[in-house]
């Protein structure tokens, strides 16, 4: 284990994902030592696209940005032509057509939402991830290291890392950034606990990318080049162009009545199925010409997702002494808003924020208590990111059912559909991050550690959040 400098905040991040990536990049603009220890061979993603709101790239900025570089220089701009682009996302009703229509060739819009500047520009997650590693020096990642545990040797001592290969390493604080099936998840809430895991929406994604010289002939410019949902029964499909407009990215959602099967019940096993173009045309027989044709364009052999997600069993702390979650191994969501990352970017903000604010503590005050201040200031992390990461992850189920027109509250009335959908949506969207910097800030400064027991957090140590005085352990 390499010596740690004791005026400094030392950083380890377990995962290598985006948001894993996104974190440390933002550290490292604070002049904050961090590690990434991914347990694959090399960095990798899994998935087909992802987007992002024009808010969350403002987020990324304040990180670092050249990660707002890295977004843009694999983002597909929504609409024909990427120097004006169409900020709109369109909702078709993709069930009800009329038979006479002889060209059969659009099913019915049924509503536009402007999504701001840029928003929701299409990338593909491999293709980011790779533009991120761009500007991660080798000297902070580690490959092979699947995290095992930890040792918590006590607020003057920094935390023991383990990994199966045997090797150990040592870090002040622990951000978890392991995804959806987070083994540090297990550690801080138990691993018999339903909270540990994710657990089945009973929804599943049919996802394919293709390429848009097939596409072209079928579906015209327009619709191939622009962000499409056609909803329906039960079921919708959503489109849209990435990799610079070389391929159009298909996600056919579809609800699956049996539960998912896995390898342990304590665990989560397989997420994905191999299965075929005729499953996905047998689920959306009936429907309008237009969802035929996307669905004509899958191949013969795709993939099947199911949907897990933390909606059943939301965890009541995303912290644990100096290790936190983030990402979806805090909350992780279905992908029905879109905004699953947007919001794992949004607590890499909060951690580097609240992180820049105990490394300047420590800095004019060698002899400050380095780890109840963070302990202090996750504290804070977990008071004000739960409630807006455990919203999106309830409302992104709740509006799967709006587009399925099963919601109680608008079924097939599409007025009120499209009034839910833009309530929802620009809370999302328009979330006021520097409110969020704001109430940060004033926490920390708030919070000033106190002894009231020794500096063994078990002993009763305390710190002191406004008016109240809160115990640490």
């Amino acid at each position: 284990m390499a010596a740690r400098e004791p005026s400094q905040v030392h950083v380890a991040v377990v995962g290598g994902g985006i948001i894993g990536l996104v974190t440390a990049l933002g550290l490292l603009k604070r002049n904050i030592p961090v590690k990434i220890y991914e347990q694959a061979r090399s960095f990798r993603e899994i998935g087909a696209g992802v987007a992002f709101t024009a808010n969350a790239l403002e987020c990324m900025a304040l990180l670092d940005p050249v990660i707002v570089d890295a977004v843009n220089a694999v983002a597909t701009t929504n609409g024909e032509d990427k120097n004006n682009p169409n900020d709109y996302l369109r909702y078709h009703d993709g069930y009800n057509w009329d038979p006479n229509d002889i060209e059969g060739s659009d099913d019915k819009l049924l509503g536009l939402l402007h999504s701001g500047y840029k928003g929701f520009q299409g990338c593909h997650r491999a293709n980011l991830l790779d533009e991120l590693v761009k500007y991660i020096p080798s000297h902070a990642v580690e490959f092979g290291k699947r995290f095992t545990g930890y040792d918590d040797r006590g607020p003057t001592k920094g935390l023991l890392l383990h990994f199966l290969d045997g090797s150990t390493a040592e870090a002040d604080i622990v951000i978890a950034c392991d995804g959806i099936k987070s083994r540090v998840r297990q550690l801080i809430l138990g691993a018999d606990n339903p909270a540990s895991h994710p657990h089945f929406s009973h929804k599943v994604a049919y996802r394919a990318l293709i390429p848009m010289d097939r596409v072209l002939p079928v579906l015209g410019v327009f619709k191939s080049f622009n962000q499409h949902m056609h909803t329906g029964p039960r079921a919708h499909i959503l489109h849209f162009p990435v990799a610079g407009g070389d391929f159009l990215n298909v996600v056919a959602f579809i609800r699956e009545i049996e539960d998912w099967p896995l390898d342990d019940p304590n665990k989560v096993g397989n997420m994905t199925k191999p299965a075929t173009r005729e499953e996905v045309a047998a689920a959306f027989r009936g429907w309008g010409p237009t969802v035929c044709k996307i669905v004509d364009l899958l191949p013969d052999n795709i993939d099947k997702w199911a949907i897990f997600d933390t909606y059943d069993h939301p965890a009541p702390t995303f912290v644990q002494g100096r290790v936190c979650l983030a990402g979806d191994a805090a909350h992780a969501s279905s992908p029905h808003h879109g905004a699953g990352a947007g919001i794992g970017v949004e607590d890499a903000l909060a951690l580097c924020t609240l992180l820049e604010k105990v490394a300047t503590t420590i800095s004019q005050d060698p002899q400050a208590e380095k780890g109840m201040i963070i302990e202090t200031s996750l504290k804070i992390y977990d008071k004000v990111r739960p409630p807006r990461s455990q919203w999106l992850v309830k409302s992104s189920r709740e509006v799967c059912d709006v587009y399925e027109w099963v919601y109680p509250d608008t079924l097939t009335d599409w007025d009120k559909c499209l009034a839910e959908i833009t309530t929802r949506s620009h809370k999302l969207w328009y979330f006021d991050f520097d409110g969020m910097l704001k109430e940060l800030h004033d926490s920390y400064e708030n919070c000033l550690p106190s002894k009231s027991g020794g500096n063994n957090p078990s002993n009763g140590a305390q710190v002191k959040m406004g008016n109240n005085v809160i115990p640490v352990s």
